[in-house]
């Protein structure tokens, strides 16, 4: 009479099984620890800030910075926040802007390289050092202040960041994109002071009608020899004689409600051959002539 195999068979089976548990089990560890990691990573960090909910206040010794920085970037589909100034305290020394991931938490959003932020108490501009130029009004309790990123920026890895001031824009700048992306950062210095952070805001449509200062290529009734690029404006022509001028015409005219225009020089270039001004019926003008470099308006 045969033995049968059956048992031989039972066994590989239970083994087989023991074998999917333990995969099963590592699988199972694995996901938690990425989810540790991914926990870790997308924190919100801050130093003699006390957090409670969306409101901030300073929690120091007005000798010590305090410093907050948001547990995500702003994106494409998100590339706005405010900061509403509750109470400005002693000083007021209250900074909105962005910064990379790991910014320094002892230092004031805008005074380390790759950090940008507006300062409430000298309404000056803090872009990667600790001397500001001036860019703005002072803010008061109150006063909302609003950091966001061109949605172009995105696609071409330089950051064009603008600021706003009660739903009105202020001005705006660029910078390179960190890798990890920009954070929303506030800083605070004096007794006193409080905000409330706006993670989601949304920034309010102006009048197309009114030529603003950050404004896109269908803004230009006129664009020869020159590519547009969210505030960019970059000479095309060649440069090789005093005829080969490159021109962006607005296409809104001046007005009682709009009366002003910037224009920020970003690159001198090689002559540094570059005009604006007003043409005709007070239309915009820029006149971008051999060899000029980028510029932003």
């Amino acid at each position: 009479m045969r033995r049968t195999r059956r048992p031989r068979f039972v066994l590989m089976n239970k083994m087989d099984d023991l074998n999917l548990h333990y995969r099963f089990l590592n699988w199972r560890r694995r996901i938690r620890e990425i989810r540790e990691v991914r926990a870790f990573r997308y924190q919100e960090r801050f130093k003699h800030i006390l957090v409670d909910g969306d409101t901030l206040s300073y929690h120091g010794n007005s000798g010590e910075v305090g410093c907050y920085v948001a547990s995500r970037p702003l994106t494409k589909d998100s590339n706005y926040f405010e900061v509403s100034i509750v109470d400005s305290g002693v000083r007021g020394t209250i900074a909105v802007g962005l910064v990379p991931q790991y910014y320094s938490l002892d230092h004031q959003p805008g005074w380390l390289p790759d950090s940008v932020a507006y300062h409430a108490d000298d309404g000056k501009l803090y872009n990667g050092r600790a001397k500001g130029r001036q860019f703005g009004s002072k803010c008061n309790s109150g006063d909302r202040i609003g950091c966001g990123i061109e949605p172009v920026s995105f696609d071409v890895q330089t950051a064009q960041i603008f600021f706003t001031k009660n739903g009105k824009r202020v001005g705006s700048t660029i910078m390179p994109m960190s890798p990890d992306g920009l954070f929303p950062a506030v800083g605070m210095h004096s007794l006193g002071e409080e905000v409330r952070l706006h993670l989601n805001a949304e920034l309010g449509r102006e009048d197309d009608s009114v030529m603003m200062v950050d404004s896109y290529e269908d803004e230009w009734g006129r664009l020869h020899d020159v590519r547009v690029c969210g505030t960019l404006l970059e000479y095309l022509g060649k440069g090789k004689s005093i005829v080969d001028v490159g021109l962006a015409q607005a296409r809104h005219p001046l007005s009682t409600r709009s009366h002003y225009f910037e224009v920020e020089i970003v690159d001198p270039g090689e002559k540094c051959y570059i005009a604006l001004g007003s043409l005709g019926k007070r239309m915009l003008l820029f006149l971008l002539e051999a060899s000029s470099p980028p510029l932003e308006c």
